[in-house]
């Protein structure tokens, strides 16, 4: 009995139940009503009839008894006997042509002038509490009209206590409907509605705690109603959830497992990136030769870990000064790799025809056979052309390649032989700031094809003359919108004096820096200049 009481207690609690409930039950009283007004209507002519056909037929009787001869007072004291009706509490006679005989108690509303012209036999006043009823009779050989005027109160009266009688059978009605729907409403929607609302909350805590889901309640019933397609349908939609959520674990594991890999990978890969970058930088010159009367300054940012850009000063024998920068194409560790291949043949070609036999590296004496002219031996054009040769007949197929600059320095006279093999054109400068000489390319990129032949030309360095080389990551240095340094920054840069080799450097450098901004650096950047000092002979 308890539970019994609790379940309707909860179907109370429920909006729905108590929404349902609330529209059947107005719905009932509309349609009771609807049917309620008619039956009050026809129960007040039903009523209104009876006094009608009683005075129609005292009315008549009364034609018949009264003589033919009696006079018009005898007839109406005649009449005085319809007043004795307790309905009844007033009569007028008409004649046809519209003379009133007489009128007894309270006059009729219903006049002769209504019942000719309009043909109205009865008139109930707008209060209800008076009825008019008109009859026809023949008289003294003469047609005569009686209108009895009734009494309706009692009737007023039973429609009232009709009304409240119907009216309570149509609240009784509603309520036993409603009580009905309610019960009804129970075990078919609501309940299973509440149940499936419970089913629906574990099923989001099972979810988002990713854990076992429980037993749903509303699974246990089966339903062939649209209520059982919700049910259904909530079956199939968790059911395929638990397997995305399997499948998501699943795929989750591969992926942990793949990033644990993928991460080992990086770490390896860095470290291989970072032990070639140790070795690519001593590759570098570790520290550039500072001939007598001679400054020489490099800058060096790679794009990458590793670069394709190098730059390289040693010494030769005789007093001479290997000067070379070079930009491998691609980047990467390929290119890395293709840069110490070229910086290594660079550095063997030219000490191997060097006229006082290989180089000494850094060790070389400077000053030894001093007055030897660097360009009678081509040093600088048979070491550029085997490296060529080398690289194209041995890697052709890899379609790897370089620009490359090649000078070679005579530090006692300031004369240089050179070989641009495709490469940004160095620029001497003046003491006081600006371009002597662009020195353009003598030849191809090397490495392209074995067979490419190169020329070698000759230019002599003045005391306090600069000679800048760079590769093309600093005019094609990119800020933030896309913008090149461009060439025409550089050479606002070069009309300066210049003072040291190492402040044109930096300057530059500085410069291309904040152009680039925290925009992605796409190039190697990489900077040669070597001075004479003013007053060197």
């Amino acid at each position: 009995m308890h539970e019994r009481h609790a379940t309707y207690l909860r179907l109370f609690g429920a909006q729905l139940s108590r929404r349902i409930v609330v529209w059947v039950f107005f719905s009932v009283v509309v349609i009771e009503t609807i049917i309620f007004f008619p039956s009050l209507k026809n129960r007040e002519q039903e009523l209104l009839g009876q006094l009608r056909e009683v005075s129609s037929a005292k009315s008549g009787v009364l034609m018949h008894v009264i003589p033919t001869e009696a006079s018009d007072e005898a007839f109406l004291l005649q009449t005085r006997k319809l007043l004795a009706h307790p309905r009844v509490v007033g009569v007028a006679l008409y004649r046809t042509d519209g003379t009133e005989v007489g009128v007894l108690g309270e006059r009729p509303e219903l006049h002769f002038q209504a019942i000719t012209a309009d043909g109205a036999m009865t008139l109930l006043d707008r209060r209800g509490m008076r009825y008019d009823v008109a009859s026809l009779g023949r008289w003294q050989r003469k047609d005569n009209i009686l209108v009895v005027r009734h009494d309706t109160s009692t009737v007023k009266h039973e429609l009232v206590a009709f009304f409240f009688r119907i009216a309570g059978l149509v609240v009784i009605i509603s309520i036993f409907v409603t009580g009905g729907a309610l019960m009804a409403l129970g075990p078919i929607v609501v309940t299973p509605i509440l149940r499936l609302r419970r089913d629906l909350i574990a099923a989001g805590e099972a979810v988002s705690r990713d854990v076992k889901a429980p037993e749903f309640h509303s699974f246990t019933h089966q339903r062939s109603d649209e209520l059982g397609e919700v049910i259904t349908a909530f079956r199939e939609m968790f059911t395929q959830i638990t397997e995305a959520i399997s499948r998501r674990k699943e795929a989750e594991k591969k992926l942990i497992d793949t990033l644990r890999t993928v991460e080992a990978y990086s770490r390896e890969l860095r470290r291989e990136l970072e032990t070639g970058r140790e070795m690519q930088q001593n590759f570098l010159p570790s520290r550039l030769i500072q001939p007598p009367g001679w400054e020489v300054a490099a800058y060096f940012r790679p794009a990458r870990q590793v670069a394709g850009d190098y730059y390289d000063v040693f010494a030769l024998p005789g007093g001479r000064l290997g000067l070379v920068i070079a930009d491998v194409c691609d980047k990467g560790v390929g290119a890395a790799l293709f840069m110490a291949l070229f910086r290594s043949l660079i550095r063997i070609f030219a000490g191997q025809f060097a006229p006082d036999g290989p180089a000494g590296g850094e060790t070389a004496n400077p000053q030894a056979s001093a007055g030897t002219a660097a360009t009678r031996d081509g040093i600088a054009l048979r070491a550029v052309e085997l490296t060529n040769r080398y690289v194209a007949g041995n890697h052709g197929d890899l379609g790897m390649f370089a620009s490359l600059f090649f000078g070679v320095l005579d530090t006692a006279g300031g004369e240089m032989d050179y070989v641009n093999a495709g490469h940004e054109p160095p620029v001497i400068l003046h003491s006081q700031g600006g371009m002597r000489l662009r020195l353009k390319a003598t030849g191809a990129v090397v490495g392209i094809r074995p067979d490419v032949r190169f020329g070698c030309e000759r230019v002599r360095l003045l005391p306090g003359e600069t000679l800048l080389a760079f590769t093309d990551g600093v005019p094609e240095a990119s800020g933030s919108s896309g913008e090149f340094f461009g060439h025409g920054r550089l050479t606002a840069l070069l009309g300066r004096p210049v003072t040291s080799a190492s402040h044109l450097i930096g300057v530059i450098a500085e410069r291309v820096l904040a152009h680039t901004g925290e925009a992605e650096q796409f190039d190697d950047i990489t900077l040669l200049a070597v001075r004479g000092r003013p007053g060197m002979d």
